[in-house]
């Protein structure tokens, strides 16, 4: 039988893995965007054909800001993990169910506490 705590390890760091790769993905795009945006040829304002610059630099901001908050949850759910802390509800003390781990690992309450 696999040890819960390492399986919740194994699951966070592939999460991270992904979570950096798009964060690394993102910022690639941005340094795209804003290359385009110093275009001084670049009238995305007016052509009817697509979304402009600013808001692809504003979609791309928001996906990069979402990517380093899972970052920090992630982080903490590990340093939790370090501490025996991991699935134990920060709000009562009680356990949080695998179920709820398994679908959000970096969960930091129990079903009840968190409704």
């Amino acid at each position: 039988m696999p040890d819960p705590i390492e399986s919740a390890r194994e699951l966070l760091l592939g999460r991270r893995s992904d979570a950096a790769r798009r964060l690394t993905a993102r910022a690639n795009d941005l340094s795209s965007v804003a290359a385009a945006r110093g275009d001084a040829t670049a009238d995305d304002e007016h052509d009817p054909e697509g979304s402009t610059l600013s808001g692809e630099w504003s979609h791309l901001t928001a996906l990069s800001d979402a990517a380093r908050l899972e970052l920090r949850e992630i982080d903490a759910a590990l340093a939790r993990l370090e501490t025996g802390a991991y699935g134990v509800c920060e709000s009562c003390g009680s356990e949080i169910p695998e179920g709820r781990l398994r679908a959000r690992p970096t969960a930091t309450r129990c079903v009840r506490c968190a409704a």
